[in-house]
């Protein structure tokens, strides 16, 4: 389920999975596939290490859906009452599962990838947002600017497999991977994202 992060730009915006059967996150208007992200985490943190250079930009693809009825209504489709827009139609094929112990995110949820696809293609459009670093230590993410701390824990969502967690703590390998990469880099745009006194 996405939770509130707050941004410097936008107030309080949602980010996080939508659905636990699939690898799909949203950061309010855009959606796009967490392991995409985890490799875009593991790129910056090898490139901004590599060059020094804490000004830099990459380009992220996403797909971008404007008017809020053609995301849905989450809560709505959670309690199985409304089914509107892209995340109601996503409820149609899983629904909130009935027992409270099978809310789990599911590692395998690239498994449902093609029909997600499938889904949002007919509403959403695909572009290429913007990820830019600044020396301050902020980042914009499309038109959505954090702090370090802020960015920092959207990187801890995603690893903790957000809120409800993974299913039995297994991580998908790309969680792993960007785990790795962060842990392995100097770089201090980075610096204490795994600090046991977050967890």
């Amino acid at each position: 389920m996405p939770l509130s992060f707050r941004s410097q730009n936008h107030g309080n915006v949602a980010f996080g999975f939508f659905n636990i059967e699939s690898d799909m996150l949203l950061l309010e208007k855009y959606f796009f596939f967490a392991d995409d992200f985890c490799e875009l985490i593991g790129l910056i943190s090898h490139t901004v290490e590599k060059t020094g250079d804490m000004e830099s930009e990459f380009d992220f693809a996403v797909y971008h859906i404007e008017n809020p009825r053609d995301i849905g209504d989450l809560m709505g489709a959670i309690h199985g009452i409304s089914y509107t827009g892209f995340i109601g139609e996503t409820y149609k094929r899983f629904p909130f599962p009935e027992k409270p112990e099978d809310f789990k995110q599911n590692p395998d949820g690239y498994k449902t990838r093609d029909l997600i696809i499938d889904l949002i293609d007919k509403i959403a459009v695909k572009k290429k947002i913007l990820i830019q670093l600044s020396e301050d230590k902020h980042i914009h993410i499309g038109s959505y600017l954090f702090d370090i701390d802020t960015f920092h824990e959207l990187i801890l969502y995603v690893d903790r497999g957000g809120y409800p967690r993974w299913d039995d703590e297994k991580r998908p390998c790309y969680v792993t991977d960007m785990k790795n990469s962060i842990q392995k880099s100097s770089n201090l745009f980075f610096h204490g994202v795994f600090a046991e006194k977050r967890k």
